[in-house]
């Protein structure tokens, strides 16, 4: 529905003008999220040894083909196949509803990239920006996986694990948790405008399931079990590369808003027009707002960070992007107080579950990763739930109907069972289980010879051997 509104129309200027600006809004977007990428690769090197770097950036680097191109073969499809679980809350879009009127945003004519086998299709500006909007999100949740897991998964390991939390699972929970038709809003009044749980909490929550399986890192824990601290190796690279992911996360925030919306029609009112931004949700927000609690939640976390951390320099930088997730959730609504003050309760309970979980599970989470997205997301939606108890979970709960209900309002129990399902249902769980099926192949893990030489050993070899079989056919 809401693409629908885009289409093109060249019968008057400012029509042509309002399409172009939106194209070029999420374009936007896919740029500065680009950043987050760029800023998990500083970070991961920063934090890894010199012996692993190559093999570190190799990975990050080859999750963007294999994401992107399954996301373009089925990841896309499953969004917008799955949200209504299938069959656990029927379609509003299969009902009678002044909001629905035109489905013919969804038929295939419109979604096809092409209009002939050779031209661009004119009649669409926004399928392939929207798409690339939500590429960068699987390309982040993949992200957040690589982080915990380096310098002793294999290459083929993490790009399966890439692709199924990148193309299919995150896609799941984007369907029913992150869709204007999902099941989660409608029956457990779930609310996740800037993706607390439907990015942070699964991604979090699938590494906590691979590192369960994958093991700890040589030399992480003592002979009596003491976890031993393997800080990062260049504090600058990881300080530069979180202030990248924070710059990132700006499009992040802005690609989860819908630019301009008439809220007029769709909230019930005839014959008056009101343009304003929206969440995802269609619930009306604006940048403005979002801009205030983006930044207040962000100091919360650095400074709950530096002070539970007694200044570490790497959770203080790590805790203000744990501060942003946790308040996430509702962000779109929150006051900046409260923004702040969410903020910085998820960065110590974040904090002390890594170490806590660390000690005694012998998880060893290289870049805390599993805390920063993680346990903060988890954090964040459960709060979400008891600070905006009653709101409206979706703009479509002003009038839309489905199968005779309305949307549930948001609401703590609602809240809790959705952080359950983002966390353990959608990420812990499929994550433990491909990890098992993985090591049970022997694929999951690098011999114990090549994790003490170095991951970047292997790749040296190889370069090695292509330098004389080049030499050997010359002469």
């Amino acid at each position: 529905a809401c693409l629908n509104k885009w289409r093109l129309d060249m019968t008057d200027e400012l029509s042509a003008l309002t399409t172009i600006f939106t194209e070029f809004y999420y374009w936007i977007t896919v740029v500065l999220m680009f950043l987050i990428h760029v800023g998990f690769c500083m970070y991961e090197v920063g934090a890894s040894r010199y012996k692993h770097h190559q093999h570190t950036l190799m990975k990050n680097t080859m999750l963007i083909p294999l994401v992107t191109v399954t996301w373009f073969l089925f990841g896309w499809w499953i969004y917008f196949a799955f949200p209504t679980g299938p069959g656990i809350a029927p379609s509003i879009m299969n009902g009678s509803t002044a909001l629905i009127t035109d489905d013919s945003a969804f038929s295939a004519a419109f979604f096809t990239p092409t209009s002939d086998i050779m031209a661009v299709n004119l009649n669409d500006h926004i399928t392939g920006v929207f798409w690339a909007a939500f590429l960068l999100f699987s390309w982040t949740a993949a992200s957040i996986v690589s982080g915990a897991v380096i310098e002793r998964i294999t290459t083929f390991a993490f790009g399966i694990l890439a692709i199924a939390i990148g193309s299919v699972f995150w896609s799941i929970d984007a369907a029913w948790g992150w869709h204007f038709d999902g099941w989660m809003l409608k029956i457990l009044g779930y609310h996740d405008a800037y993706a607390s749980g439907v990015i942070h909490a699964i991604a979090g929550g699938f590494a906590l399931g691979v590192l369960a399986v994958l093991g700890p890192r040589i030399g992480k824990f003592s002979s009596s079990g003491e976890p031993r601290n393997i800080g990062p190796r260049n504090p600058w690279l990881v300080t530069i590369g979180l202030f990248l992911i924070y710059t990132g996360f700006w499009g992040f925030y802005a690609a989860c808003n819908i630019p301009i919306f008439d809220l007029g029609p769709e909230y019930g009112m005839e014959g008056v027009t009101f343009f304003t931004a929206t969440n995802i949700y269609v619930t009306p927000t604006t940048l403005s707002g979002i801009t205030f609690n983006f930044l207040m939640s962000l100091s919360g976390g650095l400074l709950a960070g530096y002070i539970v951390s007694k200044g570490d320099p790497f959770w203080t930088y790590s805790s203000g992007l744990a501060g942003i997730i946790c308040a996430s959730a509702g962000n779109d609504l929150y006051h900046p107080i409260q923004s702040m003050i969410i903020g910085m309760i998820g960065v110590v309970i974040a904090y002390k579950m890594h170490y806590w979980v660390e000690r005694k599970f012998k998880i060893d989470d290289a870049v805390g990763a599993v805390a920063v997205h993680g346990y903060a997301g988890f954090v964040g939606l459960i709060i979400c739930g008891f600070v905006l108890n009653g709101y409206p979970s979706s703009g479509y709960s002003v009038g839309a109907m489905w199968d005779g209900n309305t949307y549930a309002a948001i609401n703590p129990l609602g809240m809790f069972i959705g952080a359950i399902i983002m966390f353990f249902v959608l990420g812990m769980l499929p994550g433990y289980i491909l990890a098992k099926i993985l090591h049970g192949m022997g694929k999951l893990r690098i011999p114990r010879e090549a994790e003490l030489a170095g991951l970047d050993y292997e790749i040296m070899e190889a370069a090695k051997e292509d330098e004389k079989s080049v030499a050997s056919s010359s002469r």
